[in-house]
Formats: structure tokens, sequence, C-alpha cells
């Protein structure tokens, strides 16, 4: 991914965080048919003494191939994007001089892909999952409120997969090369339109601007 110097994000916690919010990750494999891409609902798991950068946990069907992938993968996670408009920029009555752009937070997370073949540690993997997905639910659905038999016949439908991560980058493109005044606009700019992406974008713009 190219990466100017400005929009580098490092921050293991950010990172996480980003994934935690917006946890469809696009996992990039190869197959015998060339590049692949699977969207798939993933949780990433803090870091522990067995997986330094943390790991990311998900399950897909048996049918799917992309479980008996072998090598590095990439799984990327696309965070809040929106366009932005040169009518925020102070060059605008100025002189003109000023274009659109696009501003976007991202991670890219590499590893190589595996099964959990084991039972407990699979049932645990669905149970993480259901937790991180219903934790906003007033009365959460839980993995143990199905049939125990029932799930056990789900569970050999699909399969259990982890990535431990050996590399994660994330890119922060939230006009770090303006001027304050310039990005303050754009924030206020962001806040003003009727979009939920937008008003996450404008977030992320002033913890960046603010040093959050």
């Amino acid at each position: 991914m190219y990466m100017p110097a400005a929009f580098n994000e490092n921050r293991p916690e950010v990172l996480h965080a980003l994934i935690r919010a917006y946890s469809l990750g696009c996992l990039v494999s190869h197959s015998d048919q060339g590049l692949t891409a699977d969207h798939i609902p993933m949780l990433m798991l803090p870091a522990d003494a067995t997986h330094p950068q943390g790991r990311l946990i998900a399950h897909v069907a048996r049918a799917n191939p992309v479980w008996q992938q072998q090598g590095e993968v990439m799984v990327v996670f696309q965070g809040p994007h929106a366009y932005i408009t040169p009518a925020w920029y102070e060059e605008k009555q100025q002189s003109g001089a000023v274009v659109p752009t696009y501003n976007y937070a991202v991670v890219h997370v590499h590893g190589k892909l595996q099964t959990v073949d084991d039972k407990t540690d699979f049932l645990q993997i669905l149970e993480q999952l259901t937790d991180h997905f219903e934790a906003q639910r007033s009365h959460p659905w839980r993995v143990s409120d199905a049939p125990a038999d029932y799930i056990q016949t789900l569970m050999d439908m699909i399969v259990g997969i982890e990535i431990p991560v050996q590399r994660i980058t994330g890119k922060w493109k939230t006009s770090q090369n303006k001027s304050v005044q310039n990005r303050s606009n754009i924030a206020a700019g962001l806040r003003e339109q009727n979009d939920s992406a937008a008003q996450a974008l404008a977030h992320i713009t002033e913890q960046q601007l603010f040093g959050a």
C-alpha cells in the first residue's frame, strides 16, 4: 500500500479499534484461478504471549476452499471514507487553486491462515464472535441459547480459522498534508453531512488534528 509518511498510523490500539468497529474483512488469497477475495466478518483478539501482534478469528463455510489456503494472506478492513470538496479549503476563496480529494481510514493485516481443528477451541471462536457482535443488544443472543446438538450439526458445516498477525499497516488519510484551518474546515464540513460514514470520518479527522 502506498504510504506517504503523513498518513501512516501504526498504533496497535488504534488499528485494532478500527477492525472491531468495521469487522467485515476482505480476505485476499491465492487460488488456482489467481487472486481471490472473500468477505468475512472477523474479530481481532488482543496480543498475548503466543501472538505478540494479536490474531484474527472467524469461520467460513466448509464448502469454501479458502480455509485450505496455504501461505500468506492479506485482510483489508475499510473504515469510514468520504469525498472532500474543494469548497472547504481556504484557498477556494483566495485563489481558487484547489481540487477535490477523497479521505479514508484503512487497515491491512498480513499473516498465514490456520484452521482450528479442536472442537472446544472452535466453539470458543463461535462464542467470541457471537458475543462481540451481540454486545450492543439489550438482550444479547448467546450460542448456548441454541440446542447443543443443533450447534454441533452446524459446526460440521463450517470451519474455524485464525490468522496470527505477522504485519499490520494502517493508513489514515485525513488531509494531514493540509493546514490546520483546512483540516478543521474539513471536519466541520463532514459533520454537516447527513451520512454516518462522513460523521465517523469527521471524528477520526478531529482525533488526528488534536492528537487524540
